[in-house]
């Protein structure tokens, strides 16, 4: 039999690395960030074209390369990072895998222009699909320009894969805002077709968050600090009355390095347990000092996970570390979501500190067996009927007692199961409401409705909101700007700040702010997957933010509203987001049950 087994050509080999090294475009970004850093860059321009699909260069003042040196470091498993097989044990820069360059180079058409100190002139290198080009001089500042123009113009079915251009410059803004993060000392310059999103200056922490997300953000942090024999650690946690539904504002650094780990983020979460509510998000800043032989990196191609040595102790130092600071800074739960309002003192009771003891008045002159003069009776109710004379109240007054016990028979009775469900009869058995979902359905209809047939009600405020909007929020706006003004919200922009003048006549005023924030501040792929417009997808997370919660008691004539309006639906079976609205429990069920 002969041989069939043989060594890959080295562009097939680099175009098999790049579909695990690069994704998309901010994958690319990622990479060139990283090695910017490596390379001791303390300023660095990152300009973009078409969401990155037409052009992604990067402009840094680092250390530079030599000819040899560039001409290598496009090499499959070439790096500068290690040497041996024990660097993998203390790693502490951020590129080391040897394989994003040439990864890149095999996709795209690439062209550097490097300088070092000490050389006199520069050197310009063009590679295209793993094909070098060109070599020659050049006559550059001291660094790295390096531009990766027409990603996967050899991978048709890749770049076919990729998202729109606003898709795809959210997750490029993700990638750009952990590496900024990350290095509050170096400075950013981003521009997205000539336009600047970003200019941020060198700068410590907090301003750095405030660079990014806003300067109200500011006001929301509380400083975390420890040092243990384990770990260092500091940032901020962000106050538990601004936690949000949505993701965003949760970071993790490790020696400098952003990384996601559900573990620790749950050590967090459990800090604020009574805090906030359920299903809301704490959002934080940390950052974690450890000593790189304790940890292992080297676990997933896009380096975000890491292993941890002792990561059971992390989690309590995490978790005592965030309920010290929330502490410290005299945070305590604004509300009980348990609590049943019903037993609240009246204020004017509260202001009265004398109690006194109830009393007991008795009748003395109270005869049981006193005969009471009925006539007395009936002229008193002649006298009121008397006030009403010439109304006609014949359609209010039911004829007989037996028709009143009709029409109460008639009426559905309804009532509320742990602050959660609704309870109602039918004929065939008893019908679960799950209240949540019951009113993302009416919800979501309602907003599409109101987006096809045209039909707005607004309601415009007395004061008008006024929101400031981060560089990712201002990308998303505009893109959702024309159905949001569709539902009913009138709406006025401003540089970055956006006024609320009016909102739908099925929103809440109180929840205007949570609402956008929720709007503007998702990227969940998944929901635009299962959406099949943007309209849908911005009714889908409506409904979630604004339906009543499960914790929420609500009185007799609500609940009988909500399952009218729900069995009024065109699909009352599933929410939005296709989960099971009700269940039913007929009389064979409850006979088994209870025999």
């Amino acid at each position: 039999m002969a041989d069939i087994i043989s060594l890959l050509p080295d562009h097939v080999a680099n175009q098999i690395a790049a579909g695990e090294v690069i994704q998309r475009p901010a994958s690319v970004v990622k990479e060139l960030l990283e090695n910017a850093i490596d390379s001791g860059a303390d300023e660095i321009k990152l300009l973009i074209k078409d969401a990155g699909k037409t052009m992604i260069q990067l402009i840094d003042n680092g250390i530079g390369m030599t000819t040899s040196d560039a001409r290598l470091a496009f090499e499959r498993h070439a790096t500068s990072k290690i040497r041996s097989a024990d660097d993998l044990f203390s790693i502490s820069s951020k590129g080391f895998r040897g394989e994003a360059l040439a990864s890149i180079a095999a996709i795209a058409h690439v062209e550097i222009h490097t300088k070092t100190e000490d050389d006199e002139i520069g050197t310009c290198l063009k590679i295209s699909g793993s094909k070098f080009e060109m070599q020659n001089v050049s006559v550059v500042p001291r660094g790295t320009s390096i531009s990766v123009k027409n990603l996967f113009f050899n991978v048709p079915a890749r770049r076919n894969f990729l998202k729109s251009d606003k898709v795809e410059i959210r997750h490029i803004i993700d990638e750009f805002n952990r590496v900024a993060l990350s290095h509050p000392e170096v400075k950013f310059v981003f521009y997205q077709n000539e336009t600047e999103l970003f200019s941020i200056a060198e700068s410590n922490f907090r301003k750095r968050i405030a660079n990014i997300f806003g300067n109200k953000i500011e006001e929301k942090l509380i400083p975390v600090e420890e040092m243990t024999s384990v770990a260092g650690f500091e940032g901020f946690i962000v106050k538990p009355e601004f936690a949000k539904k949505s993701r965003g504002q949760q970071f993790f650094f490790v020696n400098r390095r952003f990384i996601k780990s559900p573990f620790l983020h749950h050590a967090i979460c459990c800090a604020f347990q009574g805090l906030i509510k359920d299903r809301y998000h704490p959002g934080y800043f940390l950052h974690i000092q450890i000593d790189p032989k304790t940890i292992d990196i080297n676990i997933h191609p896009t380096k975000t996970e890491i292993k941890f040595e002792e990561e059971q102790n992390l989690y309590a130092i995490i978790k005592s570390m965030t309920k010290h600071s929330l502490g410290m800074f005299q945070v305590s739960p604004i509300l009980d979501f348990d609590r049943d309002p019903a037993f609240d003192t009246p204020y004017s009771m509260a202001q009265n500190n004398l109690t006194k003891i109830p009393s007991v008045e008795i009748d003395s002159s109270f005869n049981p067996f006193q005969q009471v003069d009925l006539t007395q009776t009936k002229a008193s109710k002649d006298t009121w009927e008397s006030l009403y004379s010439g109304l006609n109240i014949a359609g209010t007054k039911t004829n007989s007692d037996d028709e009143l016990k009709m029409a109460i028979e008639q009426t559905p009775k309804v009532f509320q199961l742990f602050k959660k469900y609704i309870v109602t009869s039918t004929r065939s058995g008893l019908l679960i409401i799950n209240q949540n979902r019951a009113h993302q359905r009416v919800l979501y209809e309602a907003f599409l409705s109101s987006i096809t047939e045209r039909n707005i009600h607004s309601q415009q405020l007395m004061f008008p909101k006024e929101l400031e909007l981060t560089t990712k929020q201002l990308a998303l706006f505009d893109d959702f700007e024309d159905n949001l003004k569709a539902m009913g919200f009138i709406l006025e922009r401003h540089n970055n700040k956006l006024m609320i003048i009016g909102i739908p006549s099925i929103c809440d005023n109180r929840q205007v702010e949570q609402l956008f924030d929720e709007v503007l501040a998702s990227s969940d792929s998944s929901e635009d997957l299962e959406s099949f417009s943007q309209a849908d997808y911005i009714a889908k997370l409506m409904s979630r933010s604004l339906a009543v919660d499960s914790n929420k008691p609500l009185s007799t004539i609500e609940q009988q509203v909500l399952v009218d309006d729900l069995f009024a639906c065109k699909e009352p079976l599933t929410c939005p987001f296709n989960r099971k609205i009700f269940i039913t429990l007929d009389k064979e069920e409850l006979d088994k049950k209870l025999n």
